[in-house]
């Protein structure tokens, strides 16, 4: 035999096992679709013979710009002291919606009778239920003044609760923030104090509705069971989903109330409830509540070891919120030298390093600035910026356009030219 002929022979060799290897895989491949394509079939699913990679998507609807009128369609009052109503928002021009991602929040300009006038203000409210194509909901806890105090009723959260009916028209800027869930398959422990549960109901509808099999856990707390809301729509998806835990957290329960049938832990929500919990694992946590709540709560789960990738928190006035990894404000910020020129106004101010945000830099010298939010939620404060640099302590919810700023969020770098 030739030193060809052997070749040949091995050559062919090689590309006969080749060919059994690719063959078998073929037909365990074939074997796998026909059972998964049997299964549909008995469950009532229909399934197309192309396969579904090569199926094209829709593209995804974008978010409109400015502000969109919504017509309410439903509202619905959520717990027992009836501090808590749901409004079910439809768009008026009855356009498909963009989806928005689980925790985000809607922006509203209202306009709310005054003492003389109409005044417009604005406001962010979260989410409450998972993305659907033809509406969205909000949920809206009336805000009253604290016992013994002088302070006015929340006068958004008020004129939506009184004045604005089913049918009655809003103007609504398009879903956005960056307190969302992730989409990894990760175990979460949601955290909701008070009206804080918004967010995390829009996060956990659409976490049980797309991953049924990922571990949830749902620590609530309230005063007690008239601050609940949607109790049985929770208690129901805990019957369902044995991954879902959900557990009530009542700091001063009513004397009626019974540990184990009204709720789990008479206690408010800390790391040691949390430690004592949880099993050992590498939990993603999801906070939104009370600043007190917020300040006791992300610092303890840094002690604990908790990653700081790990830790999210909604956005809205948790500025004081202090993080391990925060990083430090620049040293720029420090110099006296810094000045701050408010271009339409005319007027130039030496910067002061405890002033706070520019926002409230600007109003101390008598310089009006359209607000909302006051914590870089809504974008009412978005100023060009003409020269200079700012810098964030904390990146805003709203994503400013290239070239301006959130004046609420932000301080001077370097000497800065505004125009306001």
């Amino acid at each position: 035999m030739t030193s060809l002929s052997l070749l040949l022979w091995i050559v062919s060799g090689i590309v006969l096992q080749l060919a059994i290897y690719f063959g078998i895989g073929f037909w365990r491949h074939w074997q796998g679709y026909q059972a998964l394509r049997e299964s549909a079939t008995e469950s009532g699913l229909t399934v197309s013979p192309v396969a579904a990679s090569a199926m094209p998507e829709e593209a995804p609807l974008s978010a409109w710009s400015g502000y969109r009128t919504f017509r309410v369609d439903r509202k619905v009052i959520e717990d027992a002291a009836q501090s808590v109503c749901s409004f079910y928002l439809v768009p008026e021009d009855a356009q498909s919606l963009p989806a928005f991602l689980p925790g985000q929040f809607l922006t509203f300009r209202l306009d709310v009778p005054g003492t003389a006038a109409t005044e417009q203000i604005v406001r962010c409210y979260s989410l409450s239920d998972a993305p659907r194509a033809d509406g969205y909901r909000i949920s809206v806890k009336r805000a009253v003044p604290p016992k013994d105090c002088e302070v006015p009723p929340g006068r958004s959260s008020n004129h939506l609760h009184d004045h604005i009916a089913v049918g009655n028209r809003l103007q609504v800027r398009a879903p956005s923030g960056h307190f969302h869930i992730d989409r990894s398959d990760a175990p979460v422990v949601l955290i909701g104090g008070g009206i804080g549960i918004t967010p995390m109901l829009s996060m956990l509808n659409w976490c049980l509705n797309e991953q049924p099999g990922r571990e949830v856990w749902l620590f609530y707390g309230v005063r007690n069971s008239r601050e609940l809301v949607m109790k049985s729509h929770l208690e129901q998806l805990a019957a369902a989903y044995p991954n879902f835990h959900l557990r009530f957290c009542f700091s001063d329960p009513l004397p009626e109330e019974v540990a184990g049938r009204d709720y789990h832990f008479a206690s408010r929500i800390d790391v040691r409830l949390l430690r004592a919990e949880l099993p050992l694992k590498p939990y993603h946590f999801y906070i939104c509540g009370p600043t007190p709540l917020m300040e006791s709560l992300v610092p303890a789960l840094e002690d604990w070891g908790v990653p700081d990738a790990h830790i999210h928190f909604e956005a809205f006035g948790p500025a004081s919120i202090k993080r391990k990894a925060a990083v430090p404000q620049q040293a720029a910020t420090m110099k006296s030298d810094i000045v701050v020129t408010f271009a339409r106004s005319g007027k130039r101010f030496q910067w002061q390093p405890d002033a706070g945000s520019l926002l409230e830099f600007a109003e101390a010298n008598g310089i009006a600035v359209d607000s909302g939010c006051r914590a870089g939620g809504c974008g009412s404060c978005q100023t060009t910026i003409t020269s200079g640099e700012v810098s964030y302590g904390q990146a805003p919810e709203f994503d400013p356009e290239p070239g301006s700023c959130l004046l609420c969020t932000c301080i001077p770098k370097t000497s800065v030219t505004l125009e306001v």
